[in-house]
């Protein structure tokens, strides 16, 4: 039986194929306060905004790539069991072939009714106003914003409590509650924290290994050091 290896991913792997995260602008997105765009509150204040800040990302989408951090995270299920939790919203781990992705914040591709959270619809298109379910409510990016609930977070605990190891890349561990999620792994469960400008980890008690490095580079490193293990 394959060992479980899981993965809590951040803005860092998708801004190396050219995503561009509000974190590295100020808290700007385009120019944007990141409320005016990613909070009910901003949705209700523009509906447009909103909607055009999220065409212009589902755009983009359509012109990046996997870089070799997914690729090679999608590699490493030759040899485990391998799940990914990612703060991302795009889809470049299933562009780049892995099998088990769960997408804590939403995903760009995907929009939902503004009544029924459940109506959900693959879209890779512009979402425009008039775009209604089939009770004529209006639909919305299918995206986890600040101040909503996180629906896939009891998910990823039990993920996380499962693994055999555990490896965090390219996030600040600043957003939570997926932060803490590193913090529900097994006591002897090795944790490989790959990120150019690692964030200080308090309380673990796990056995950690931070490899200061992007995650074009740091995973396969990751992929050797498993191997060794």
């Amino acid at each position: 039986m394959k060992k479980k290896l899981v993965v809590l991913t951040g803005a860092g792997i998708s801004a190396e194929s050219g995503i561009k995260t509000f974190r590295d602008a100020y808290g700007l997105w385009e120019g944007h306060d990141v409320m005016e765009v990613a909070s009910p509150e901003g949705w209700q204040k523009n509906k447009e905004l909103v909607l055009d800040f999220y065409n212009q990302r589902r755009r983009q989408l359509h012109q990046v790539k996997p870089n070799r951090g997914h690729v090679t995270l999608a590699e490493l299920e030759t040899d485990f069991e391998v799940h990914i939790i990612t703060q991302n919203v795009d889809n470049l781990h299933e562009q780049a072939g892995s099998s088990n992705v769960l997408h804590l914040h939403g995903e760009l591709f995907k929009v939902r009714s503004t009544k029924n959270h459940n109506y959900i619809l693959d879209w890779k298109t512009d979402l425009n106003l008039g775009d209604v379910d089939e009770n004529g409510h209006q639909l919305r990016p299918h995206i986890v914003w600040f101040g909503e609930s996180v629906p896939a977070l009891d998910e990823a605990i039990e993920i996380a409590q499962t693994a055999d190891y555990f490896a965090v890349i390219g996030t600040s561990l600043q957003v939570y509650p997926a932060a803490g999620l590193l913090h529900y792994a097994k006591l002897n469960v090795p944790v490989f924290y790959i990120d150019p400008k690692p964030a200080t980890i308090y309380d673990l008690s796990n056995p950690l290994e931070i490899i200061p490095m992007n995650a074009t580079d740091g995973v396969p490193l990751l992929k050797e050091l498993l191997k060794n293990i």
